[in-house]
């Protein structure tokens, strides 16, 4: 990387669409960032930039790979002068009660020796928001929600407090709305009664914008803080404020690529369910058999050749999604680990396949989808470009074939409708 100056931000992700969501909201919040995949080499060639975002994918992994990963990635971004680490996590709090975020929070902690870190995975722009603790899903408590049933890592308790606290070993505590409202100078106090209680990390209320701005102020008191992309943008603004916003990582990103395009989805949230679905009108879909993805490779190669007939035409759509039943089903048939594993790496020879059949703009649906895919491709990093939608931005691929290839990566649970088709359009 070039050492033309220090980090003013460096970010750990736990997914690389997370990662996606937290390196757009940065860029739109003025500062030039740059999102890398996995902890990067110390001759990998970056343009000069105010932010970078490490991409793991350490979500679902053992929390003691999670905490190891994390603390180089950690350790990279310290050497560049990174003053402030933000530990990058899902807005709905994704995580088993064993971890992975409660022992990395820890890790992370120890290294940068903070007396407490601020935790919060409130992001109201995308209806998430915490009040006494608790984690809303747009009107609904999170345990209420869709993602009860996420596949991977259901969430059956809202109160972030007792979930944070059965992952750390560090005592948690509740800055809350009415404490917040008083701006950052209460939050400090309500801070310094915490650690003076024993309290090493206190999950924090929010409920607007501002509150994220608040929240951004006090965290650069400190070495490290924990949340979703909302802290994120809290932490962008106030190092943003004053510092004119350059253009140049969006010029670049804006360049035309052309050729084939192709879309993947493996997610199972509704959302994605109602875009495939949607995409179905404009291009054409091939909803693949899990089941056959499961039993081996001819599944795959099926619709490889499936697509390369229509490539040349228009771009084109391959869905592994299916329904949270359909889900469960599959599961209890394979478990869990196997079925995912099998599918995410079928969907990894997919995209493999479409590239060498000269797929240069890939659009892909699905946090561990994702992941799978970048993995096999061994992109090593993306300068970040326009907004496709809320959290998702367009990536061109920087370190191996610079320039040759735009992407996509979405959370499930992320954009409108015609997500696909917006997408596309942004990436000509």
């Amino acid at each position: 990387m070039t050492q033309a100056g220090k980090l003013s931000l460096g970010c750990i992700a736990d997914d690389y669409t997370g990662a996606s969501d937290l390196a757009n909201t940065l860029t739109r919040a003025g500062l030039r960032t740059v999102q890398t995949i996995g902890v990067p080499a110390d001759d990998l060639a970056l343009p000069e930039v105010d932010a970078v975002v490490v991409s793991l994918k350490s979500r679902s992994i053992e929390a003691g790979l999670a905490v190891a990963r994390s603390r180089a990635a950690e350790a990279w971004l310290r050497d560049r002068g990174a003053g402030h680490i933000l530990f990058k996590i899902c807005s709905t709090f994704d995580s088993t009660d064993a971890g992975n975020i409660g022992p990395v929070m820890d890790a992370l902690r120890a290294d940068s020796k903070d007396a407490i870190v601020l935790v919060t995975p409130a992001f109201p722009e995308t209806g998430r928001t915490v009040y006494q603790g608790n984690l809303f899903v747009g009107s609904v408590p999170l345990n209420e929600s869709p993602l009860k049933d996420h596949p991977l890592n259901p969430m059956h308790d809202s109160n972030l407090v007792r979930v944070l606290a059965r992952q750390s070993k560090n005592k948690v505590g509740l800055v809350d709305l009415a404490t917040l409202s008083r701006g950052a100078d209460a939050v400090r106090a309500k801070l310094a009664e915490l650690v003076r209680a024993g309290v090493g990390a206190a999950v924090v209320d929010a409920v607007f914008d501002r509150d994220l701005e608040t929240i951004g102020q006090v965290a650069l008191d400190r070495g490290l803080s924990v949340g979703a992309s909302g802290i994120g943008l809290g932490l962008a603004r106030t190092l943003a404020a004053g510092k004119a916003k350059s253009a140049a990582v969006n010029a670049v990103t804006s360049a035309a690529i052309g050729g084939p395009a192709a879309c993947l989805a493996g997610s199972c949230s509704q959302a994605t369910l109602r875009q495939i679905a949607s995409a179905e009108k404009v291009m054409p879909v091939l909803h693949l058999d899990p089941e056959q993805l499961i039993a081996g490779r001819d599944e795959a190669q099926r619709a490889l050749a499936w697509a390369k007939e229509r490539l040349g035409a228009g771009p084109i759509l391959i869905a592994s999604s299916s329904t949270p039943d359909e889900v469960a089903a599959l599961q209890s048939r394979h478990g869990r680990d196997a079925a995912g594993h099998a599918i995410e790496q079928a969907m990894a020879d997919l995209a493999e396949g479409l590239v060498q059949s000269g797929v240069r703009r890939l659009v892909v649906a699905g946090g561990e989808t994702s992941g799978a895919v970048v993995d096999r491709l061994g992109i090593p990093g993306f300068l970040v470009g326009a907004e496709i939608a809320a959290g998702v931005p367009v990536l061109r691929a920087v370190g191996a074939g610079e320039g040759q290839m735009v992407l996509a990566l979405k959370s499930g649970n992320f954009g409108g409708p015609e997500f696909f088709s917006d997408a596309l359009a942004l990436m000509p």
